[in-house]
């Protein structure tokens, strides 16, 4: 009767994994008591083994439910937003950033990127010059970046300068206009020569695009998988006081219009938007 109940209560508790422990099978083989006191001890094991998996399958169920949102989300390092190398002169961390004079933000690009791509909604891409150019337009309430384009007076012209310029040293050097920075502050806070920016203009190009160029200039960058991944790059930012785009300037224009080689993309210059930059910038200029 003993040796009966001593297989009927192992037979039941090995017949799943989460029963078979060597310490009970040995207890059930090697247990001296009486079949009361075996099947107490069985009952007692099998509810508390019961518990175990219970808890273990909706621990189990809950990890799942976690990967396949996560999976479900492209992953946390999936991003649409990433600062092109080309770009990085804009922010302070980059020691590029030294010799620049447009908008530099103190935020880190990591940042940066976290925070403009939790805004980003495809529906909010404005178009741009060309096909693989769009524009996202964004309240700049999360950087200290401050106008860096003035209406020319009669009060600052004094403070306006030409030079030749090139953006990198395998662009085409093209003949420029612009405020001097330090000429324009003399004897003035920043923040009364330069207000806050309202908006941020961020230009993008298409990750196609931007390879295109890389290998036109033969630049053989190397990006992560996450910048791989990411739809559109982001080339430039302007600091601006209004959420709609400022014409290119017309040199800009014309130098677009050179082959990849030179630094251009590579677009047809248009006239009717040559002469629309024309009108905005010949009372505008940049301050570098």
């Amino acid at each position: 009767m003993r040796h009966s109940l001593h297989a009927i209560l192992y037979a039941s508790l090995s017949s799943s994994r989460a029963f078979s422990s060597p310490l009970l099978s040995s207890f059930i083989i090697n247990n001296k008591n009486s079949p009361a006191t075996l099947a107490r001890v069985g009952s007692s094991s099998i509810r508390h083994h019961r518990h175990n998996i219970i808890r273990s399958s909706s621990s189990s169920s809950h990890h799942l439910k976690m990967t396949s949102s996560a999976d479900d989300d492209g992953g946390s390092a999936t991003k649409n937003l990433v600062v092109d190398p080309f770009c990085f002169r804009q922010f302070s961390e980059k020691e590029s950033s030294k010799g620049y004079a447009g908008a530099v933000f103190n935020i880190s690009i990591e940042q940066f990127e976290e925070i403009v791509n939790s805004r980003y909604d495809v529906s909010n891409l404005q178009p741009g010059y060309a096909p693989f150019c769009k524009h996202i337009f964004l309240t700049n309430d999360f950087t200290d970046a401050r106008l860096n384009v003035l209406p020319i007076t009669s009060e600052n012209e004094h403070a306006l300068r030409t030079k030749y310029e090139a953006r990198n040293e395998r662009e085409l050097p093209v003949l420029t206009r612009y405020f001097d920075k330090e000429l324009l502050l003399e004897g003035k806070e920043e923040s009364e020569v330069f207000p806050v920016a309202k908006y941020l203009d961020l230009i993008l190009y298409s990750r196609e695009q931007i390879e295109k160029e890389n290998a036109a200039m033969g630049e053989a960058k190397e990006y992560g998988e996450v910048e791989k991944k990411a739809p559109w790059g982001i080339v430039s930012i302007k600091a601006q006081d209004v959420d709609h785009e400022h014409p290119m300037t017309p040199i800009t224009a014309m130098r677009n219009a050179l082959g990849k080689d030179q630094g251009g993309s590579g677009v047809e210059l248009v006239r009717e938007s040559y002469m629309e930059a024309y009108e905005y910038w010949k009372d505008h200029a940049n301050v570098l």
